[in-house]
């Protein structure tokens, strides 16, 4: 894991999504699924705005969203 994600929030994850193209589709207590239109499905877990995720769930959500470096940084979640 780049060590420029680790204070990746749920606030930064969720606006990314959203400029990727997802939309929020539905909520289950405080796990929301964000669906893309070509089926690539990423679960959030959603407690705080401001709220950090470890290490492991930030990389497994990064890997739903089928993003690489490239698409980071043009999300504005990885510092250049």
């Amino acid at each position: 894991m780049n060590p420029a994600l680790k204070s990746v929030t749920t606030k930064a994850i969720v606006s990314a999504l959203g400029a990727d193209g997802f939309v929020w589709t539905r909520s289950k207590g405080s796990h929301r699924v964000y669906r893309h239109a070509d089926g690539r499905r990423v679960v959030v877990a959603f407690h705080r705005p401001g709220a950090t995720f470890p290490p492991k769930t930030l990389a497994a959500m990064i890997a739903a969203a089928g993003w690489q470096e490239e698409d980071l940084r043009r999300l504005g979640l990885l510092r250049s």
